[in-house]
């Protein structure tokens, strides 16, 4: 498919920009010799890309969700290009981690797979000075379920199987259960060994809002950011479950499209119980996170999403990632640089980039609130 080797190629030079398991990255000059200006300072804009560079300076440190991790490499990357002086220092590592960091004041935004907690909120305030954490939609995805099963190359999974897979209650690849939603499909008598994250993350959550809400009479488990199973065997980040599962024949795990399309995993096209199996793909993602409600109050942008939707080609187990940033009381050495970066990820081209890479943009509506958001952190 044009579109998976296209996220391959990219997937593979974003590959190259990882050191040591983070981001970090040098700004560089543009080979652009049109003469434009390049940002830096006074408001400039880069002419190159378009990105508004304000008076962005130094360096911005930030973690999170390795979910997004493939975005930011390429946010940053282009950013970088477009405005000198800056370096944007992004570490993947999970969504609890980043929260941690922002809490204790060493990042100027974090990234996580799921909302900020009451409690986490109401801790953000003692480093936002006369504000709190909000949440800002930035990234939104499907969460892949990605198979190694040695001959076969389709399949087919319900909730309540998924359900059972990663609780080790269906422990054979032919069992029944897997056998009636692939008719025709010759599964093997393979044990399954299903891999989860090792670390608290917002894709742990997510895949278990997904099957609390989807198979509740299976999935028992509260949707929380440690895996809650007691079997299973353990990954680091959706780059270690990822690449667990392109090794082991017989296995199965969760990660974003990126990391199944860059490694050439095969995944799993989930009954939903419509007409017919979705597929993961950034449009079909797409499609369930248009139906997101904002539920945050205030300036914060939390989204609820439909994980049991029946809609004709929507995926619904997806994911949004958050850019979680101070409404007021924002560093005032990074806040400018803050500002610039997310208003470009946010704008109409940070946007666009989303779908190359795996991705699915914000919805229109729900990112012009994002916008808005931006331009008033203090």
């Amino acid at each position: 498919m044009k579109l998976q080797r296209k996220n391959r190629l990219r997937a593979t030079a974003l590959g190259a920009l990882a050191v040591s398991g983070a981001l970090v990255l040098t700004a560089c000059g543009s080979d652009d010799n049109s003469g434009g200006t390049t940002g830096g300072n006074g408001g400039k804009t880069s002419a190159a890309s378009n990105i508004k560079c304000d008076d962005a300076k130094g360096q911005l440190p930030a973690s999170g969700s390795s979910a997004q991790k493939n975005a930011m490499d390429l946010w940053a990357k282009n950013y970088m290009a477009g405005c000198s002086g800056v370096e944007i220092n992004y570490k993947s590592s999970s969504s609890g981690e980043g929260i941690v960091a922002f809490n204790q004041g060493t990042v100027g935004f974090a990234g996580s797979d799921s909302a900020l907690k009451p409690e986490e909120v109401a801790e953000s305030k003692k480093i936002c000075k006369g504000g709190q954490g909000i949440n800002l939609p930035m990234v939104g995805g499907p969460i892949a379920i990605g198979f190694h099963l040695e001959g076969v190359d389709s399949l087919t999974l319900d909730a309540p199987t998924l359900a059972k897979i990663f609780d080790t209650k269906i422990k054979k690849w032919n069992d029944p259960a897997i056998a009636k939603l692939n008719t025709g499909v010759k599964l093997p008598d393979k044990d399954i060994q299903a891999f989860h994250r090792s670390e608290d993350s917002g894709t742990t959550q997510n895949l278990g809002k997904y099957l609390g809400a989807a198979a509740p009479g299976d999935w028992k488990y509260e949707a929380e950011k440690k895996w809650p199973a007691p079997n299973g065997q353990a990954a680091s980040g959706s780059s270690g479950v990822a690449a667990q599962v392109k090794q082991v024949d017989g296995s199965i795990g969760y990660f974003e499209l990126s990391y199944a399309a860059s490694q050439s995993i095969s995944t799993v096209d989930i009954n939903t119980g419509g007409a017919t199996p979705v597929k993961a793909t950034s449009e079909n993602a797409s499609k369930a996170i248009a139906a997101a409600k904002i539920k945050g109050t205030g300036k914060d942008l939390a989204l609820e999403l439909d994980y049991t939707t029946k809609a004709e080609g929507a995926y619904p187990i997806v994911l949004v990632t958050y850019e979680v940033v101070c409404d007021k009381g924002n560093k005032p050495e990074t806040l400018s640089t803050v500002k610039s970066f997310l208003n470009y990820t946010a704008g109409d081209e940070g946007q666009k980039l989303l779908t190359e890479a795996g991705y699915a943009p914000i919805p229109a509506e729900i990112n012009a609130k994002v916008r808005e958001t931006i331009a008033a952190l203090s």
